[in-house]
């Protein structure tokens, strides 16, 4: 009895319908890449990453805006509420002391906070298949994560000062909920749009990328949706000691399933962008199999005097 019959029947039945064969190409695209792992490596990051650079905004913000709390008050709300598991436990904290200690403190939390873009960064390289000696060197690296912070701050304090003057425009109701989720929506697309673009290599055509960043962006406002369910339900009901250990694995598990998210997103741009679908479960490989293992192959040459060459067996 031929155990996996019905997988190469959904082989051959995936391969003859597009629409079947391009989720499967991407799914197996995820795994040969082993990007779960890559993900983990993100959410890991993420997960030390994202107190230092959040203490790093509220601080700042104190400074920029110390003269007019209203507006420091509305850019904190708004960006602290994009992350609903820790956003109210650092809205009443900030960095203090001398200015030599929060200019230092400041330093070493960016510091520590550029571990996620890194990480991302390796994320999309691994993904495009982009061989190691065409990526940035180490302070190029550092300079694309400077760069992407400021740009995510800045498009936080421009939309915040949008949602605000939309809260005083006088609307109400579901007006106001629909015009809610559409600038979230719209800070989702600018937020990835913005990490897509600094953090994929310079190779890859912007035009490649709208499409995962779409889909990125959906579907973080889904996790946003449920990580706030997550904290009405969960949380806000459970004594001090399951709290503590239900915030962390909370957290955990949303960064978690942000950075699955992400890298499927990229996934889809890649299998788009390279055409690299149908693909088979079994051997012989399609073309579009060959592409992606010759790629992957590729990504190996470390030196500018190396050249990987890849065959495959008729």
């Amino acid at each position: 009895m031929d155990l996996l019959r019905p997988i190469r029947a959904f082989d051959r039945r995936q391969q003859k319908h597009r629409w079947l064969a391009f989720p499967v190409a991407v799914i197996k695209k995820f795994a040969d890449d082993q990007a779960n792992g890559l993900a983990a490596l993100v959410a890991y990051y993420a997960f030390f990453s994202l107190f230092p650079l959040l203490l790093v905004f509220v601080t700042i913000l104190g400074f920029v805006f110390h003269n007019n709390p209203s507006v420091q008050h509305s850019i904190t709300n708004s960006v602290l509420a994009r992350f609903p598991i820790i956003g109210s436990d650092i809205k009443a904290h900030e960095l203090h002391g001398t200015a030599v200690a929060i200019v230092l403190g400041i330093l070493a939390s960016v510091w520590a906070g550029l571990g996620v873009t890194q990480a991302a960064h390796n994320a999309f390289d691994k993904v495009w298949a982009v061989p190691f000696k065409e990526r940035p060197d180490f302070l190029r690296r550092r300079l694309r994560g400077l760069i992407l912070m400021v740009a995510l701050g800045v498009l936080f304090v421009l939309s915040s000062i949008v949602s605000g003057a939309m809260s005083s425009s006088g609307l109400g109701g579901p007006a106001l909920k629909v015009a809610g989720y559409a600038l979230s929506l719209a800070i989702n697309f600018g937020l990835f749009a913005a990490a897509f673009r600094i953090l994929t290599s310079p190779s890859v055509p912007t035009s490649c990328l709208w499409i995962g960043v779409a889909i990125a962006s959906v579907l973080w406002e889904i996790l946003q949706f449920f990580g706030g369910y997550y904290v009405q339900h969960v949380l806000r009901h459970a004594n001090s000691t399951y709290g503590t250990f239900a915030l962390v694995l909370g957290l955990l598990v949303w960064l978690h399933l942000g950075a699955q998210t992400t890298v499927y997103a990229a996934e889809i741009n890649v299998v788009l962008a390279r055409h690299l679908w149908p693909r088979r479960l079994f051997d012989p490989p399609r073309p579009e199999d060959e592409e992606t293992l010759r790629r992957l192959a590729k990504m190996e040459e470390r030196s500018q005097q190396e050249t990987v060459d890849v065959h495959f067996q008729r």
